[in-house]
């Protein structure tokens, strides 16, 4: 976790029997296939879940620190939204929709009974823990006075041929998202300039990219400075270059705003001083 948030890990709570989100999806015979347990904490539901024959893993910054590189049909993320400050939040919700396959669900149970947000001096470990109210704009599938359960599907594969939300989703064809959030999803570009190539979209759908909320144009960088990390270690470029077109008169193609992250590798072009001064070739030696 991040240094201004580093005792997140005191908040997990030993138990003897199965946490009460995973009873709820138990019953509802959603823990299905390859699962994984995102921020199990010390691992109860893993351990009974596994003993009751299901294929699960758990993963948790602090406990069981081996971060996943397989994919899951079923990934559980109980109750760690809620004590994670928000660009925490973010990486979570980025790492999860990066583990889960095409076609698997993601559960996120949140707790609907925090008083008092923001620091706090923990009753038992007597040392400063964050919660917060968590509130998502995924499909709500349970809820009550102290717990609710959102269900997510990655949003390429949730919306496909919806174009109302975005020119991009167009046709049967469903693109491979790489990461989300909750306001921005991304993918590889289907016609791209070097291997790896990929975009990032707000999924409010807008033009302009000035247009954008502050918080929009932040939460965009933030799958950007994500999305270099994953290109880097699969794909190895020697460079990248970063743009958005904006308005026709600047090569927008797309009338929904959308940043280029396409990597570049060493003797891809004969000659590549000027960067991306070369959309104006003219202008691209100085």
């Amino acid at each position: 976790m991040s240094s201004q948030n580093p005792n997140s890990h005191l908040t997990a709570i030993e138990r003897t029997s199965l946490s009460y989100p995973a009873r709820i999806l138990l019953n509802q015979k959603e823990i299905k296939g390859k699962v994984l347990d995102f921020g199990c904490g010390i691992g109860k539901d893993v351990e009974l879940l596994k003993n009751e024959g299901f294929d699960i893993t758990g993963y948790d910054p602090f406990y069981f620190p081996t971060f996943p590189t397989e994919k899951y049909d079923t990934i559980l993320c109980f109750y760690v939204l809620n004590v994670l400050l928000p660009e925490e939040q973010a990486e979570v919700l980025m790492n999860v929709s990066s583990l889960l396959k095409p076609n698997g669900k993601a559960f996120f149970a949140v707790r609907r009974d925090i008083q008092h947000e923001g620091f706090r001096i923990h009753k038992i470990h007597k040392k400063e823990t964050y919660q917060c109210l968590i509130r998502l704009g995924y499909l709500s599938i349970y809820k009550n006075e102290n717990c609710e359960i959102y269900e997510y599907q990655h949003y390429t594969v949730l919306n496909k041929g919806n174009v109302d939300l975005s020119p991009f989703l167009i046709g049967e064809d469903t693109r491979e998202l790489i990461v989300e959030t909750a306001t921005v999803f991304s993918f590889y570009d289907k016609f791209p300039v070097s291997e790896g190539h990929a975009l990032i979209v707000p999924k409010r759908l807008v033009s302009n990219y000035f247009d954008l909320t502050l918080k929009e144009q932040t939460a965009c960088w933030i799958v950007v400075n994500k999305l270099k990390n994953i290109l880097q270690e699969k794909f190895r470029p020697d460079g990248f270059n970063i743009g958005i077109n904006i308005n026709e008169d600047a090569g927008q193609t797309i009338s929904h705003c959308h940043i280029h992250i396409i990597p570049r590798y060493k003797n891809d072009i004969e000659n590549p001083r000027g960067g991306i001064r070369a959309v104006i070739p003219s202008k691209k030696d100085y």
